[in-house]
Formats: structure tokens, C-alpha cells, sequence
């Protein structure tokens, strides 16, 4: 494969540097996408009607969880590339380049088949009132057709940051997203397509995104013969990658699966709960993907590392990561706390939908930096192989303890506020679980 030298080595010289330019790239692409994704929902909240706001909103944690499953998937990829590179294997890359793009597309294309049976029983499941229910039902089906494509992107996008290349998938993704927003005015504004517009946007805006990251790939590569109608498949690399790849998927659907549970919980207090909720939700991804940006980073890196036996430098890529991480999330989340009204009014003009904005604001947001304690930690111990335990961790700790609190405490009380405490709570129970585990770790 061939290296540019604009790629970042992460074997020598200063961490810091190299850290702080690999993350900006992957932290930026995340909050532009969801700046997109915010574009989105006020372009149609304030174009079409609230109902069509909810219909988008009430599939925000049904979509989390499909981009989970992909960038999850996309982990071990990530890993597997980088091993290669911190022993000197470079060889091996382009089978597993081969591999990781059949394996999205067989992955992507089942996904999607699976997404249009499932997408009116699952939507039931979370009691998606009626006046939204066919609305919700139509932006998903369509949504699900862009599956191989995220796949796709995900996968080339890991390939690229593991050989030190995090600024081209910001490139490519910026470029998409501006086509997205581009192509939600025609469609919401002009040609009045509500919610089926919006998602036939999120669609070819995505095809673009892969359709960019499949070139760059092949410009990189001398002998890159990937065809979508031929599957190269190396047995070796697709079980070094789902090794990797599924605990970190089954975290993330997790996840968001309870965080379904929490939707199907904020969909029982109507669709001005439910509008106000994916306003809030919409800063909560935008801040969080910071926080993630170093979680990606502190596993590429450690991974290379930690396959070169520079086991000091993957101790101090930590520290830095914790820091940056740290300090990043609360510049931007402050001042979204403190001027929360002025925020949530550029996506609705209706007071009821900006009040249930700032509850989930001050109840989610305001406590989001603690999510660092354990991201981070998360991905070191990813970096180094060991994938199963952050996800059983953040499985007992985020997820099932979230389930328990809405059978339990917010069945009792049922108040909105009641159900959002459940988040921080659940963070410093998850921070507790992989503390422990990282000292365990450590110690061996």
C-alpha cells in the first residue's frame, strides 16, 4: 500500500502533535455530520410541520443504533490494519482491504432486507404514537437503503485512519454533507417531500461519501480489485476483524438499544416531548462524537504501539487523550448549557418544544464530560486486543442499568426528569466497571 507522508506516524516523535492533528480530523467529521443531521431536523421543522419534526426525531435511536453496528463493525478493521503496521506487515494489508469491503457489502445488503421487514414492528415496539406512526415508518425504510453505503464508508474511512490518513474521510465526508443539506432544501422546501425528502437526501448523500472513500482506497492501493459483484474473503482476516469488530458492535447496538427504551419512554409524553427530545439529542451526538474522536484515536494509536512493544508510549497516549478529551468537551458543552433557549429556538418556534429541549439539556448534557472517564480507558483496552470487556462493561453499566431504572424508579415517579437522571447515573456506574477492569488489566 502506498503512504503518503501527510499520513501522521504514530510510532516516533511527539505525541501531542500527532494525537492532537489525528483526532481534529475524525472529532470534526463527527460534529459535521451531526451539524448536517441538525440541518436536517430544522429544515424540516421549520419547512414542514411538527409532526414531521417528531416523525424524524423518533428514529433518531433506531439510526443510532444502525451507525453503531457499522462503526462498531468498522473497529476491527481499524485494529487489524494498524497491527499490521506497528509489526512492520504491510504486505498483509491489501487482503484485508479486500476482505473489509466484501464483508460491508455482504454485511450492508442483508442489513437492508432485514431494515424493510423490520422497520414498522420496531417503530410499534417503541410506541410510536399514531398520528406519526406511517410518517416514522417511511423515513426509516428509506433510510435503510443507505446501510451498505454507511457500511462502506465506515470501513474505507477505519482502513485510512489506521495507516495514519484521518483528513481524507473528513474531506469526503464534508463534501457529502454539503450535497445532504443541498439536496433537504430541494426536496423539503421546494418540492415538499417532508420526511420521505429528508431521507432520500440522508441516501444519495451517503452513496457519495462511500463512492469517494472506494476511490481513494484504489488510489492508494496498486492492486485493489474490489467489485461490488465479486466478494474476495480471506478467512483469516474476516475473524480477525469480527474478533474485534462484533464486541464493539454488540456495545454499541446495546446501547442504543436501551437508549430505545428510553425513546419508548419519552414517546409516551406526546410529540412536543418528543421534538424537544431530538432537539436536545442533536447536541448531545454533537459534543459526544468529541469525546469518541479520542476514544478512536487512543485505540489506533495504541494498537500500533502496542504491537511495536512500546507499552511507555501507550501509557502516555492515555494521558493525553484523557486530557484533550476532557478539556474539548467542556468548551463546547458550557456554553451550550448556559445559552440552551437560544440554542433549541433554531429548531422550533414553539415554546413547549424548546422548554422540553432545555430539560433534557440540563438533566443529559451538563453532565456528558464524565463520559470521558471511560471512552477513553475503553479504548485503550481495545487498542491493546481486548475488545470483550469494554463491552460488557458498558453493556451492565449504560444499558441493562438503564432498563432497570425505567422499570423501576421512572415507572413509579414517570416525570421526564426522572427518566433523563438515568443517563448520568448510568455513566459513573459504567466509569466504576471499566476503571476496574483497566487496573485488571494493567496488573497482568
Amino acid at each position: 500500500m502506498r503512504y503518503s507522508e501527510k499520513n501522521i506516524d504514530m510510532l516516533t516523535g511527539s505525541l501531542y502533535r500527532s494525537i492532537l492533528f489525528f483526532t481534529i480530523p475524525i472529532a470534526l467529521s463527527s460534529m459535521l455530520q451531526q451539524l448536517f443531521n441538525a440541518a436536517d431536523t430544522a429544515i424540516v421543522g421549520l419547512f414542514d410541520t411538527s409532526s414531521s419534526l417528531a416523525a424524524v426525531g423518533t428514529n433518531g435511536e433506531i439510526i443510532a443504533l444502525i451507525v453503531a453496528l457499522s462503526s462498531g463493525l468498522s473497529v476491527g478493521v481499524n485494529v487489524l490494519v494498524a497491527q499490521q503496521i506497528g509489526q512492520h506487515k504491510e504486505q498483509n494489508i491489501i487482503p484485508i482491504i479486500r476482505t473489509a469491503m466484501s464483508l460491508a457489502v455482504m454485511i450492508g445488503v442483508a442489513g437492508l432486507i432485514i431494515g424493510q421487514c423490520i422497520s414498522a414492528p420496531l417503530l410499534g415496539l417503541i410506541k410510536t404514537p399514531s398520528d406519526i406512526l406511517a410518517s416514522s415508518v417511511l423515513y426509516l425504510r428509506i433510510y435503510f437503503v443507505s446501510y451498505p453505503f454507511l457500511l462502506l464508508y465506515d470501513f474505507g474511512s477505519a482502513i485510512l485512519r489506521a495507516c495514519g490518513n484521518s483528513r481524507y474521510p473528513f474531506l469526503a465526508l464534508t463534501l457529502s454533507g454539503i450535497v445532504n443539506v443541498f439536496l433537504n432544501i430541494i426536496f423539503v422546501v421546494f418540492f415538499k417531500l417532508g420526511v420521505s425528502g429528508v431521507a432520500a437526501a440522508t441516501v444519495l448523500s451517503t452513496m457519495l461519501s462511500a463512492l469517494l472513500l472506494i476511490c481513494r482506497l484504489k488510489k492508494d492501493t496498486s492492486s485493489f480489485p474490489f467489485a461490488l459483484h465479486k466478494c474476495d474473503l480471506y478467512s483469516g482476516s474476516v475473524s480477525a476483524i469480527l474478533k474485534v469488530g462484533i464486541p464493539s458492535a454488540i456495545q454499541g447496538a446495546v446501547f442504543c438499544f436501551a437508549n430505545i427504551f428510553v425513546q419508548a419512554s419519552v414517546n409516551s409524553f406526546g410529540s412536543s416531548a418528543i421534538a424537544g427530545s431530538t432537539i436536545a439529542m442533536n447536541f448531545e451526538y454533537f459534543t459526544y462524537y468529541v469525546i469518541t474522536a479520542f476514544g478512536q484515536t487512543a485505540t489506533t494509536f495504541t494498537s500500533q504501539n502496542y504491537s511495536a512493544g512500546q507499552l511507555r508510549r501507550c501509557r502516555k497516549i492515555l494521558r493525553i487523550c484523557l486530557v484533550f478529551s476532557i478539556v474539548s468537551s467542556l468548551i463546547l458543552i458550557e456554553p451550550l448549557v448556559i445559552f440552551r433557549n437560544f440554542f433549541a429556538g433554531f429548531f422550533s418556534a414553539d415554546q413547549t418544544v424548546i422548554q422540553n429541549a432545555c430539560l433534557r439539556i440540563l438533566c443529559i448534557l451538563f453532565f456528558e464530560p464524565l463520559c470521558n472517564l471511560y471512552e477513553i480507558p475503553a479504548g485503550v483496552l481495545r487498542g491493546t486486543g481486548h475488545s470483550l470487556y469494554p463491552a460488557v462493561a458498558t453493556i451492565i453499566g449504560n444499558c441493562c442499568f438503564r432498563i432497570v431504572w425505567i422499570y423501576t424508579v421512572f415507572r413509579h415517579y414517570h416525570q421526564l426528569n426522572i427518566l433523563y437522571y438515568a443517563f448520568p447515573i448510568s455513566w459513573v456506574l459504567t466509569i466504576i466497571l471499566i476503571t476496574i477492569g483497566f487496573i485488571a488489566k494493567k496488573a497482568r
